[in-house]
C-alpha cells in the first residue's frame, strides 16, 4: 500500500507543479496586452492637450491690438490744434484798419496814366497785407461801378507784406485814358473804389477821371503789394 500512496503523491506533486507552470505562462500575457492598451491612449490624450492650448493664444493677439489703436485718435487733435493757433495768431489788412490814397507823380506814357495805390495800416496792431486789389472807377464812395474792373499785373512777384501801426504798402496802379477807344461810352468817374486783397469791405479814393461804362474795355490794372 505504500508504493501506491507514494507514487499518488508524485502524481499529485506534479500535476500541481505543471498548474503552477501553467499559470504563471498565462500571468505575463495579460500584462503584455494591458501594456499596449495603455500607450494607445496615451498620445491620444497628449495631441488633444496641445489643441486646446492652441485656443487662449489665439485669443491673446486681439487685446495687444486694441490698445495700440486707442492712443490713434489723440494724434489728430494735437495736429488739429496747431492750424488753430497758427490761423488765430494771423491778422490779414482789411477795409475797416486801412486807410487808401493815390500818388499819381509816377507820370504816364502812350495815353496812360502810372500811379501808386497806397494802403496805410491806421490800426493798432500789425496785419499783412498780401496779393492784388480788387480795383474799379466808380460814381460815388456808395455808387455802383462803372466798366471793367482792374485787371492783374503780374510782373512783380507777389509778397508778404508786414504792416506795422503807421505803415503802409504800394502797388502799381495803371489808367489808360479812355478817349483812346472810340467806341467808348464815356461816363464821368468819381474815383476808385478799393477791395483789400482777400477782403469784401472796400475803400473809396476820390479821383475824377472817365471812364468806359461798356465792360469790354479794360481801363485799369493793378500790381501785386510791394513794401513801401
Amino acid at each position: 500500500m505504500r508504493p501506491q500512496r507514494i507514487n499518488n503523491g508524485l502524481i499529485g506533486t506534479t500535476a500541481a507543479a505543471a498548474l503552477v507552470l501553467l499559470l504563471t505562462a498565462c500571468g505575463p500575457s495579460q500584462p503584455a496586452t494591458q501594456g499596449t492598451t495603455e500607450p494607445a491612449t496615451g498620445p491620444a490624450t497628449g495631441s488633444a492637450t496641445p489643441s486646446t492650448q492652441a485656443a487662449p493664444e489665439a485669443s491673446t493677439p486681439p487685446s495687444p491690438s486694441a490698445s495700440p489703436s486707442q492712443p490713434q485718435p489723440a494724434s489728430p487733435t494735437s495736429t488739429s490744434a496747431e492750424p488753430q493757433s497758427t490761423a488765430a495768431g494771423t491778422q490779414l489788412c482789411k477795409a475797416p484798419g486801412l486807410e487808401a490814397t493815390t500818388d499819381a507823380t509816377g507820370g504816364g506814357a502812350a495815353g496812360s496814366v502810372y500811379m501808386e495805390l497806397i494802403l496805410t495800416n491806421s490800426g493798432k496792431s500789425a496785419c499783412h497785407l498780401k496779393g492784388f486789389a480788387g480795383v474799379s472807377l466808380t460814381t460815388g464812395p456808395n455808387g455802383p461801378p462803372i466798366g471793367a474792373p482792374a485787371q492783374r499785373d503780374t510782373s512783380v512777384a507777389v509778397q508778404d507784406v508786414l504792416l506795422a501801426p503807421g505803415k503802409s504798402g504800394t502797388a502799381v496802379l495803371r489808367y489808360t485814358q479812355a478817349g483812346n477807344y472810340p467806341d467808348c461810352k464815356k461816363t464821368a468817374a468819381a474815383g476808385f473804389r478799393i477791395y483789400p486783397p482777400e477782403d469784401t469791405a472796400s475803400l473809396f479814393v476820390a479821383r475824377p477821371l472817365d471812364a468806359c461804362s461798356n465792360a469790354s474795355i479794360e481801363l485799369l490794372s493793378i500790381g501785386a503789394f510791394q513794401a513801401r
